[in-house]
């Protein structure tokens, strides 16, 4: 229950800041306003990625987003974001794994990371906890599997 409350939320806070932009009040938000958009929260898009943003997500073909399409591509951007930081963490994780670059987390790569967390867990702990997410059974976890074990 708290999840759907959570979304309902995220849903209001969206329409609000779909509003603040949409400057000329027309229910839509085009390429302009969007980089308008993109400047307030201090990052820079071009008017050629502003348009291809449009492009892409524009759901009805008329060159402007409405408050569902404006959605979708907040909400990809959002998991776009959240992608490149589990690379970034399971890099750390795997980092050192003995398994010739790093592209898994091995018990060994995962006691160490946990060592340095303060949590300390034993070779065979840490096999277990792999074990879990180890849909290949390999003993090891690729990034794919990190990911779901991150959901």
């Amino acid at each position: 229950m708290v999840a759907a409350g959570n979304a309902i939320d995220k849903h209001e806070q969206y329409k609000r800041v779909f509003a603040h932009f949409d400057e000329d009040g027309d229910g839509k938000i085009s390429g302009s306003e969007l980089r308008r958009c993109v400047a307030a929260i201090g990052r820079e898009l071009t008017e050629e990625e502003a348009e291809a943003a449009v492009g892409f997500s524009d759901s009805d073909g008329d060159g402007l987003l409405d408050l569902e399409d404006f959605v979708r591509l907040v909400e990809a951007g959002e998991e776009e974001e959240r992608v490149k930081d589990l690379k970034e963490a399971f890099k750390m994780y795997a980092a050192g794994a003995g398994d010739g670059g790093g592209v898994l987390i091995t018990p060994r790569s995962l006691k160490r990371m946990l060592s340095r967390l303060g949590m300390r867990r034993s070779a065979t702990e840490c096999g277990v906890m792999i074990a879990e997410f180890d849909l290949d059974g390999d003993g090891a976890l690729d990034f794919d599997e990190f990911k779901v074990m991150m959901s």
